[in-house]
């Protein structure tokens, strides 16, 4: 007993760097953006109480009760994640919403890619930002440092992050409790600001500001930035660990900080130039913006790692073009690095610090990308909710009342700053969920263009009938399809009329499960006397070679020599078949995507001599 304990103390240490690295840095920026820059509200007792206490409360209806009471419940095999949640909707919904919510999962998928972009650049000139106190005249080398530091921890990921995340927990732990004593600190020179504990300042503050509100919950939002954090690493923590570190440390912790800020700034309103440095000693704010630099760099690592997972579980589920993927760690299978997508976020990350400038400037842009992916999750949500947990009508309403009303809000109150930023991760993220949707349609086409006509079983009794020059050793044919003839073994026989000894027809099929259990990788039908159809399953957040099909096969008595084995499989060219404007353009992007994919075989790690690719022409 005393054991379980023991690990469950030690998970919930290690989760606190990992998981609520984000969410744990919004205080850098979230309680200044509220009252000072556009659409600032006037520094005022009842203003002040009215924002604390919608902070507050934000952090009990989205974190407490949405995400960690609800959401987190949405998992498969433990695993969590937008895309898992996705999957799991679309997999109990009906017929008539299969669609929607497939497209839903995709666009929650693209908004995640922009919120990613916003997130390095807006933690880290966050945390830079600090030398302004230390030392206004520095504040000339804040871009170039911020760059510098992004610059680094982009260069660093192709060593991965196993080394890196040692130091995480034991950072975050520090961070944590120095931002929690210093608003202690500011709280204990001024008691009253703890009123704002009381939702009726928050309802008062609505109902003071009418529509204008809105404006201030679209900064308030800032305070959860990184809440899915918390859904998608669910899996490597257990969600216990993770609502302990919760309850008992991040809440407190963080509303301790916002309440000090909003008594410091209630004492002294030019403090708001800088609210969270100005709550330490003067000697004391340079190691605090050291530790807040470490602490940022903790929040953007952790984004883009989850860009990586999100970029391969994309790929599996078909949504996504495959790219060249490493494995960092022989140990963990999710620690990976993606060269593409890190070079592409690196750009763009220096594009916005570079345009944007400073973080008060980012803090639009970063809302509307957040409340996306929340009200997006908060839908899909509602289908699992209806169709796979089973609750009633009642249920549904009352939590679409409550939770879905607050999300919509949020979203609402963001989308008011499209002009002053917030256009940016949208459009970004506009843009990845149109390539995805090109992506998964068009091959949904080649697939059916690809389908032979002949059936496997006709075609397999008619080969044996016949005989055939044999080749020894064993051929193995990549099919799209275990009902359809593949089109290498047709080509190849059209060509070379020969057949091998013992010949596989292999069928990827993802599965809806994040992983796969290596005895059920693999299972086998005898079609004839020298035919085996194979099915290999893969989950959508693993990565799969050869090799692993070579081990998975052994353990079904069917052991294969890598040495007299050799795939065959197709190298297609497409062309456009011309049509419409639209119906080209797409064609023409998919076309632009297919060839800068990765290919099959080098997925699959393929040995190049062991390799035959046979030309298919098609048009679409």
């Amino acid at each position: 007993m005393q054991k379980k304990k023991q690990s469950l103390l030690v998970l919930t240490y290690l989760c606190i760097g990992v998981v609520y690295g984000d969410i744990g840095t919004s205080p850098l920026y979230a309680f200044k953006a509220m009252f000072d820059g556009e659409h600032s509200l006037a520094i005022t007792h009842t203003n002040i109480l009215g924002t604390l206490s919608l902070v507050f409360w934000t952090f009990i209806i989205t974190v407490s009760i949405k995400y960690l009471s609800l959401v987190t419940r949405a998992s498969s095999n433990g695993e969590g994640g937008i895309l898992t949640l996705a999957s799991l909707a679309h997999r109990v919904a009906p017929n008539t919403l299969k669609k929607a919510v497939l497209y839903l999962g995709m666009l929650s998928a693209g908004f995640f890619f922009g919120e990613a972009i916003i997130t390095p650049a807006m933690s880290v000139l966050s945390a830079v930002e600090g030398i302004d106190v230390v030392n206004p005249s520095l504040h000339s080398f804040i871009i170039p440092i911020s760059i510098t530091i992004i610059v680094a921890l982009f260069a660093i990921q192709k060593y991965g992050s196993g080394k890196i995340g040692q130091f995480f927990a034991p950072v975050m732990l520090t961070w944590f409790v120095c931002i929690g004593l210093s608003g202690l600190a500011s709280i204990y020179h001024s008691p009253f600001v703890l009123h704002a504990l009381n939702p009726i300042f928050a309802l008062r503050f609505i109902l003071a500001h009418g529509i204008a509100s809105l404006f201030t919950l679209g900064v308030v939002v800032l305070a959860v930035t990184g809440v899915e954090a918390l859904y998608a690493d669910m899996g490597h923590f257990g969600i216990t660990p993770i609502r302990l570190a919760w309850f008992f440390l991040v809440l407190p912790c963080l509303v301790l900080n916002y309440f000090g800020q909003g008594a410091l700034v209630l004492n002294d309103h030019a403090a708001i130039s800088n609210s969270f440095f100005l709550l330490v000693p003067s000697d004391l704010r340079l190691p605090l913006v050291l530790l807040a630099t470490f602490a940022t760099v903790i929040a953007s690592q952790a984004v883009i790692s989850g860009i990586f997972s999100l970029t391969r579980q994309a790929i599996n589920l078909g949504f996504l073009p495959p790219v060249r993927i490493f494995h960092t760690s022989a140990k963990e299978q999710g620690q990976i690095y993606v060269p593409i997508a890190n070079f592409l976020l690196l750009a763009l990350v220096i594009m916005v610090v570079a345009a944007f400038g400073s973080s008060a400037r980012l803090a639009a842009a970063y809302g509307i990308a957040v409340t996306s992916v929340i009200l997006i999750s908060s839908l899909l949500l509602m289908v699992v909710a209806l169709y796979h947990w089973r609750w009633s009508s009642v249920q549904v309403i009352c939590y679409a009342s409550i939770v879905v009303t607050y999300d919509a809000l949020m979203f609402t109150s963001t989308s008011l700053k499209f002009t002053d930023g917030g256009w940016l991760p949208l459009t970004i993220g506009t843009i990845v969920f149109m390539l995805m949707v090109n992506w998964y349609q068009e091959k949904q086409r080649l697939s059916l263009l690809s389908k032979h006509p002949l059936a496997v079983d006709a075609m397999v009794k008619g080969l044996e009938k016949k005989r055939w020059t044999r080749a020894s050793g064993t051929a193995v044919y990549l099919a799209r399809n275990e009902h359809q003839a593949p089109s290498s073994l047709i080509n190849n026989l059209k060509y070379n009329e020969t057949l091998h000894d013992r010949n596989i027809l292999l069928t990827f099929k993802y599965s809806d499960a994040p992983y796969v259990h290596p005895l059920k990788r693999v299972e086998f039908k005898q079609l004839s006397e020298t035919f085996w159809q194979m099915i290999a399953h893969v989950g959508y957040k693993e990565s799969l070679d050869i090799e692993q099909i070579f081990d998975a096969c052994c353990t079904k008595e069917l052991c294969l020599c890598p040495a007299d084995t050799v795939f065959f499989m197709s190298a297609e060219r497409i062309k456009v078949k011309p049509k419409n404007l639209w119906h080209d353009l797409k064609a023409r992007v998919f076309i632009l995507l297919s060839r800068n994919a990765l290919r099959t075989s080098e997925r699959l790690s393929v040995p190049q001599d062991k390799l035959i690719e046979i030309g298919v022409h098609h048009e679409i």
